[in-house]
């Protein structure tokens, strides 16, 4: 069973990082045909990457949606991710191949991404009772108390305004 945190925790790193969103939107069900080899082409991709990590993978999160699949990674660099797409020993490249000779444009299956270059102190994040997580887990697990306890000094402000501090005075 997954290890709960009780209480708040947030993520803690000094490094620079990449957000990966990426996923695919199946719009014709029907066409198991175009959309399963598409879905089937992540899985060697995730284990490679899950069993080398100076590739500079750091965690992942998978969710569904209504319409198909959906991957939150987390990276050391863009660089390190786009050696990943671009290098042929790698098994990213003939799958994206072959999805553009099977699929392409014929609106079967639909592939989107978003990548987000992240530095220290620009990012935030809270977990209340919950395993280690997203960001958390791709970085350090940390308590979210000091400067890590409230949305604002998770951002780096030092700056701490008057109604933040009556609201604080009010819920406590």
């Amino acid at each position: 069973m997954t290890k709960i945190f009780n209480g708040r925790f947030t993520a803690k790193t000094n490094q620079p990082f990449v957000v990966f969103l990426i996923g695919m939107r199946i719009n014709k069900w029907w066409r198991i045909d175009k959309w399963l080899p598409v879905s089937n082409a992540m899985v060697p991709m995730l284990n490679t990457l899950f069993t080398h990590p100076e590739k500079g993978f750091l965690h992942a999160e998978f969710f569904w949606n209504l319409s198909g699949p959906c991957i939150i990674q987390y990276w050391r660099s863009f660089e390190d991710l786009e050696n990943f797409a671009k290098n042929p020993s790698d098994p990213h490249l003939e799958p994206w191949k072959k999805f553009n000779q099977a699929v392409g444009s014929n609106g079967t299956v639909g592939i989107w991404h978003e990548t987000y270059t992240v530095n220290p102190d620009q990012f935030e994040c809270v977990y209340g009772n919950m395993p280690k997580f997203g960001l958390a887990a791709a970085t350090e697990h940390v308590q979210a108390v000091g400067r890590r306890e409230t949305a604002r000094l998770r951002l780096g402000s030092k700056q701490v305004n008057q109604n933040q501090v009556e609201i604080k005075e009010t819920v406590q």
